[in-house]
């Protein structure tokens, strides 16, 4: 079973960390919320949330996937962490899969995950966070093995194009069929 790596930052956008934790969970992958700190994380909209565990206490764990959230402060917490900064850096030299929604692709695009001619998708009121990459206004962009989306309006749309690629098109659509989902 792949392993998945949410991690939850002060500031974090509800729909999209909690939209991606439960359709991949859905999918029967495992997946960690890993909060910056330990006890209660409030989101972008203050509604206050629990991790599994804590990223410090992941941070040498080998996962499949890790998938950022956006919210602008969030990211901008993600940003400041140097634990995070770092299982980045690892994982993408690894070859493993790496995904972000919202203003969290600038997180990749800081780092170097997301090169100068490489496409993206983003929220595109957070574009000056970051540079580099080419921007798409699609609502998901697959690039190799990193995966971004726009926001919280494509939260499943995301998060079922994640499941794709770690469990195949007929557990995506398993999955899918429960959501009763208009796009679907």
């Amino acid at each position: 079973m792949a392993r998945v790596l949410v991690p939850l930052a002060d500031g974090f956008e509800e729909i999209e960390a909690i939209t991606l934790i439960d359709v991949l969970r859905r999918a029967g992958l495992e997946v960690i919320s890993a909060g910056l700190h330990e006890g209660v994380i409030t989101a972008s909209r203050g509604t206050r949330h629990l991790a599994d565990r804590t990223l410090a206490e992941v941070a040498m764990e080998e996962f499949d996937l890790l998938v950022l959230p956006g919210g602008i402060q969030g990211v901008k917490n993600l940003l400041a962490d140097t634990v995070l900064l770092e299982m980045l850096q690892r994982m993408h030299k690894a070859g493993k899969r790496i995904a972000a929604i919202c203003a969290a692709p600038n997180i990749l695009r800081n780092s170097g995950i997301i090169g100068d001619s490489d496409p993206f998708t983003a929220y595109p009121g957070s574009l000056e966070m970051g540079k580099g990459g080419r921007y798409s206004s699609d609502r998901v962009v697959r690039w190799g093995r990193v995966t971004t989306s726009t926001s919280a309006g494509s939260a499943f749309e995301f998060a079922l194009d994640l499941v794709e690629q770690l469990c195949g098109q007929s557990v995506r659509d398993s999955v899918a069929q429960t959501l009763y989902l208009p796009f679907d």
